[in-house]
């Protein structure tokens, strides 16, 4: 009999993916993480760990199966708070998500489950694994959840060949309500509990809060720089080549405090990302204003106003070699070579056409329509028919 080990949080989906595994005649045995201590910024009622750790005993306990708790504090501090602080500090938009997964789930705690003799780890994620045998080698596919509205292949785009082979996804091919039903049926105690909305394995967190922590608030202004900014308006160049037009394509627009007014104050541009709306307390304008830079050096933040404001968009990004990752290894591109993708730069976005060049210094994700707020340090994924191919970090 194989056994798994299933990384019961707490909530209805891995509960449910327990279920079915004993169902389908696994050993399977219930560990859940514990990654923070400091519930100074946790908002306490929405899902503190105390309350989970135990929702994942009363189901294992239902189940019938072996349930323990692992501290991975240390190590979560250590690989994605760090981290994340590190990020921000330079003006940069991490996805503890995707890194949780990368550093956490799949590599601490598949160290874990490995050790206590599992064939397999198992998570409530909406995905679903393939197996192919290609050039006599197995190749394993990372496919969208079935779920269209809860896919969360996006959350796995750093995942390599070896840590798929020993991962099981058993609710991908279910829709959210079909996981509910069946939670309600096996009679456990998480089937009407509300998922949680926090950095991974966390819960609800403060995030101004928790950065401030590390990162000291610092007053600086903040500038709105008007539609007929010139560079906006700019012809293009001619090129000599495809990846100097992308290489152009790919730059982010450069501010200084005199291209706009300043129309604010705020205390750090470490605090902010672009894209942002919330949280700048600046009123007087006809439409909403959004930041579309932060300079971290010079501590302004530089914003334009309504979401169709052109600091916000543009249609190519760039991925450095140090930073490019590929599931399908098999498939990676060569210098030079093109693929016709779809892709996206945030979990829930749909995805949009693009093609991907690979040069000699990394990889250039050109979009078909320009993209809203393209940030570096978030990852940009690339799918075909459903599956996940590779991702990266924009830089």
């Amino acid at each position: 009999m194989k056994r798994v080990v299933v990384g019961l949080s707490g909530g209805v989906d891995s509960s449910v993916t327990a279920y079915l595994l004993k169902e389908q005649g696994y050993e399977v045995i219930g560990l859940f993480m514990k990654n923070w201590h400091d519930d100074s910024v946790t908002i306490s009622d929405e899902c503190p760990w105390l309350e989970d750790s135990n929702d994942a005993m009363i189901v294992a306990d239902k189940l019938g199966i072996p349930f323990q708790t692992v501290d991975l504090s240390e190590q979560y501090k250590e690989r994605i708070v760090d981290y994340m602080f590190d990020e921000y500090e330079k003006g940069r938009t991490p996805n503890p998500d995707v890194l949780c997964n990368r550093e956490i789930k799949f590599d601490v705690f598949m160290d874990i489950a490995l050790s206590l003799g599992a064939d397999y780890v198992a998570t409530g994620h909406y995905c679903r694994k393939e197996e192919e045998i290609i050039d006599g080698k197995p190749v394993y596919k990372l496919l969208a959840g079935k779920d269209n509205n809860k896919d969360q292949s996006y959350f796995l785009c750093q995942l390599s060949q070896e840590q798929l082979a020993k991962a099981l996804f058993p609710i991908g091919e279910l829709t959210k309500p079909e996981v509910r039903e069946l939670a309600k049926e096996a009679d456990l105690i998480t089937a009407e509990k509300k998922d949680s909305q926090g950095l991974c394995f966390i819960g609800k967190v403060r995030l101004p809060d928790f950065l401030q922590q590390k990162l000291q608030p610092k007053e600086g202004e903040i500038v709105q720089i008007p539609s007929t900014f010139e560079d906006y308006n700019k012809m293009l160049p001619s090129f000599d080549s495809k990846e100097s037009e992308l290489a152009y394509k790919a730059k982010k627009y450069s501010y200084a405090v005199a291209d706009g007014k300043v129309v604010g104050k705020h205390q750090g541009a470490h605090y902010f990302t672009k894209g942002q709306r919330k949280g700048l307390a600046v009123g007087g304008t006809k439409e909403p204003l959004f930041v579309i830079e932060t300079d971290v050096n010079e501590n302004v933040i530089y914003t334009g106003e309504g979401k169709a404001h052109k600091g916000l968009y543009r249609n190519v990004l760039f991925v450095s070699n140090e930073e490019l990752h590929w599931v399908r290894e098999d498939i990676a591109l060569q210098t030079g070579e093109t693929m016709e993708v779809e892709g996206r730069i945030r979990y829930r976005q749909k995805l949009e056409q693009a093609t991907l060049h690979k040069v000699e210094s990394g990889l250039y994700v050109e979009f078909e329509n320009a993209q809203s707020a393209i940030q570096e340090g978030q990852f940009v994924a690339w799918y075909k028919n459903e599956e996940l191919l590779g991702s990266g970090v924009i830089s």
